[in-house]
């Protein structure tokens, strides 16, 4: 009878204890929260996600393919996400992708989007498909091309800072999405890489640029043309301008960007540099930078990998107008 008692006493702890961890499990988080109205930064969750580059193969994603991750962080609201895949030839494509309390998704852009290359919006919305305050989105990709190129990269979180939940009402057919400081958080206007390493070393760096804004019922806005400067490690700069569509992707070389003395010229062997790009008008705009060197695995100097461009500005000028329908899942 004793032991009968012992072991209920027992029981009843360890259940209470284990209650106690199911609570703690969905109690705040410890820490400071970020400020509601911190900039967009890919450290923090949002209501807007920008993965700055995706790609897969036409016939087979097994060389070139990406992986997209995406987490809803609340634990007691589900999300809906409008996908707007943007190809860099600015056509568009969607999709809805719903996620319960506290659950992450992935999927291969070779199952939705094959054979195509551009960036990725993924918008929190309501039931109707207007953007919705929801500040709880993170998320990551990680992405491979068939030359060699590979990287995890932060997908871009923007918060929504309108106070009221939902950003249109049911009789919408259309919606803006401003970045404009008020609506949502502002977006980079000058993009910064901040070390660029020689080509003759071996390096091959693809750098990815976005514009952010246009229709994407109908069509992204294009970059036109951005100008840059060229900075070696010995501070001497050279100016240069580029042109692109909605999304500029290129190496860097002697033909990309053009310079005078050319690129491999102006950063030699063993030695770096940086760069920073802008347009001229007010564009809000993103980008990624990815390294590849055969030599990684050979030499103390050598390394893959890649990560986002830093902003060095603001633009508030960026805006998405985006279709409004109710979600299917």
């Amino acid at each position: 009878m004793r032991t009968s008692r012992k072991f209920f006493a027992q029981t009843l702890v360890a259940l209470f204890a284990l209650t106690l961890m199911a609570v703690a499990s969905f109690a705040a988080d410890p820490g400071n929260a970020y400020p509601w109205n911190a900039q967009a930064s890919d450290q923090k969750a949002g209501s807007v996600l920008i993965y700055n580059f995706y790609t897969s193969g036409a016939t087979s994603g097994n060389s070139e393919n990406t992986r997209v991750n995406i987490t809803n962080t609340n634990t007691g609201v589900p999300a809906l996400v409008h996908l707007f895949f943007v190809a860099n030839s600015c056509s568009i494509a969607d999709s809805y992708i719903c996620l319960t309390e506290n659950q992450t998704a992935s999927f291969l852009t070779s199952d939705v989007d094959p054979g195509v290359a551009g960036y990725l919006v993924a918008i929190a919305v309501d039931a109707n498909g207007c953007p919705y305050r929801f500040n709880y989105l993170i998320g990551d990709e990680y992405v491979k091309l068939a030359s060699g190129h590979a990287a995890n990269l932060g997908a871009v979180a923007i918060s929504a800072l309108f106070s009221e939940g939902v950003g249109c009402d049911n009789t919408s057919t259309v919606a803006n999405v401003n970045f404009n400081g008020v609506d949502y958080n502002c977006l980079p206007r000058v993009l910064a890489a901040d070390n660029i390493p020689s080509r003759a070393d071996g390096n091959d760096t693809l750098v990815i640029i976005n514009r952010i804004g246009g229709n994407l019922a109908t069509g992204a806005a294009t970059l036109s043309t951005l100008f840059g400067l060229l900075y070696d490690d010995a501070e001497n700069v050279l100016s240069f301008s580029v042109t692109g569509g909605c999304q500029l992707r290129n190496s860097l070389s002697n033909t990309f960007p053009r310079t005078a003395p050319r690129f491999e010229t102006f950063i030699p062997a063993g030695r770096s540099g940086w760069a920073k790009v802008y347009s001229q008008s007010d564009l809000a705009i993103l980008g990624s930078m990815i390294n590849l060197n055969a030599n990684a695995g050979a030499q103390a100097n050598a390394f893959n990998q890649g990560h986002n461009l830093h902003g060095l500005t603001l633009s508030c000028a960026g805006v998405y107008t985006i279709p409004v329908f109710p979600p299917s899942c």
